[in-house]
């Protein structure tokens, strides 16, 4: 009997060792292990790259410690900035060039006028262009005709005159008209137009807004190009420190030349942006007179540091912006010099030199009394060429002023090469705005 329970004992014990190793194994088998190496889970998550960088391609693995770190790449060095290719600009010199020496003196000399289609044709009121424009432009090739209200009917009429002109010239023209918005708006004032009549300029200065003015300068691009025009006569650069003033009044942006230089350059970037050639006027600035100098003379007393530090400043800003031409008033400064701006070397070499425009200057019209009272059409045209001008604006002869250049090119008071700079920045300014092509 005390041997059947040793044996039943030990058969006990036996099956509890081996429910305790059955455990074991199954416990071993459901767990993992600290001590064995574990693997990269291959559908892990990459954690969100941050919003305000790039993402970048998925890393290599890291090198075994055993291995040398792999030096880092060296940036590639920089490059030398390339030279600017000037085909283009070479090409076009080379055919404005070609372009001037295939013309003769007398076209050369008439490129020098801008003139209205009266004082080309000879008619009271030209409203149409036919054979009677077509006969005088090629007997007069001017360089471009400026026209106003009286010529503007309505749109369809002047979209043919002008095209008819256009395709009269031998060497395409300027076709200009003062389209500055309020008082001076020769096409906007009239409904028939289609043309948007814009506030005076004081109106959009005492707002300042440039993005504004921008636009107005855009807008009339746009509605003046769709009419023929390639020329708008503005804007006015002027700053009036002279309240008394009435030629320029609300025409100019601003008293204040900051203001005003700002408005400047805005107007200037809508119009160029949109095609048109932009024309600054009244150098060296015609604020402070008193005197409207379309009745006879017109002084200033402004010394060169009072002009730097007001009136200039508009007039850099538009030039700095890329303003095509400059339009030169008829005011005797006497602080630079005793002739009319438009007749005077000195008033023409600040422009050039100070102001560091190399465009078209051109003269105010030649019709206003500041100049018909003490010259004639000659006597003007070859004074302003002298000076460096390199148009003349509407002669009131206008046969009177080429045959005085003539003779003064016979005489020497004025050379060829003089001529043909001026031509050559004519044919620069229309090819580069599509005109000459």
């Amino acid at each position: 009997m005390r041997t059947l329970r040793i044996v039943i004992s030990v058969i006990l014990i036996l099956v509890s060792l081996g429910l305790l190793a059955f455990s074991a194994a199954f416990l071993f088998h459901a767990f993992p292990r600290d001590t064995a190496p574990q693997t990269q889970d291959t559908t892990q998550e990459v954690p969100d790259t941050p919003a305000d960088e790039p993402e970048t391609a998925e890393e290599s693995p890291a090198p075994a410690p055993s291995q040398p770190e792999p030096e880092p790449e060296e940036e590639p060095a920089a490059e030398e900035p390339s030279e600017p290719d000037t085909t283009d600009t070479d090409d076009a010199a080379a055919y404005i060039q070609e372009y001037l020496a295939a013309m003769t003196t007398e076209e050369k000399v008439w490129q020098l006028f801008i003139t209205t289609p009266e004082g080309l044709t000879g008619v009271t009121t030209a409203t149409q262009a036919g054979e009677t424009t077509r006969a005088a432009l090629a007997q007069r090739p001017v360089g471009g005709i400026c026209y106003f209200a009286a010529n503007l009917v309505d749109r369809a009429q002047t979209i043919s005159m002008l095209e008819n002109t256009q395709s009269y010239a031998k060497t395409p023209l300027f076709l200009g008209v003062d389209e500055e918005g309020g008082r001076v708006s020769r096409a906007g004032s009239n409904e028939a137009m289609g043309v948007t009549h814009f506030e005076a300029a004081a109106t959009y200065g005492a707002r300042a807004d440039m993005a504004e003015v921008y636009q107005v300068g855009s807008t009339l691009a746009s509605e003046l190009s769709a009419l023929g025009f390639n020329v708008d006569f503005a804007p006015v650069a002027d700053v009036v420190t002279n309240p008394n003033n009435t030629e320029i009044g609300d025409r100019s942006y601003s008293d204040d030349p900051q203001v005003a230089a700002a408005m400047v350059s805005a107007m200037v970037d809508g119009l160029q942006r949109g095609g048109m050639v932009s024309c600054l006027k009244h150098f060296p600035g015609h604020g402070s007179t008193e005197t409207d100098s379309h009745q006879g003379k017109s002084v200033s007393n402004r010394t060169v540091e009072e002009l730097e530090s007001c009136e200039w400043i508009p007039f850099q800003a538009g030039i700095d912006k890329g303003a095509a031409m400059v339009m030169v008033s008829h005011l005797t400064n006497e602080n630079l010099s005793d002739l009319p701006a438009d007749l005077s070397p000195e008033v023409i070499g600040y422009l050039r030199g100070e102001l560091g425009f190399d465009g078209l200057i051109v003269t105010d019209s030649h019709q206003m009394g500041a100049i018909t009272d003490y010259y004639t059409s000659g006597e003007a045209a070859v004074l302003a060429l002298k000076a460096g001008v390199d148009m003349v604006l509407m002669p009131m002869d206008l046969q009177d002023a080429f045959d005085g250049v003539m003779d003064a090119l016979e005489d020497g008071t004025l050379t060829q090469a003089r001529i043909d700079e001026s031509v050559l920045r004519i044919l620069a300014v229309k090819y580069s705005f599509g005109i000459l092509a």
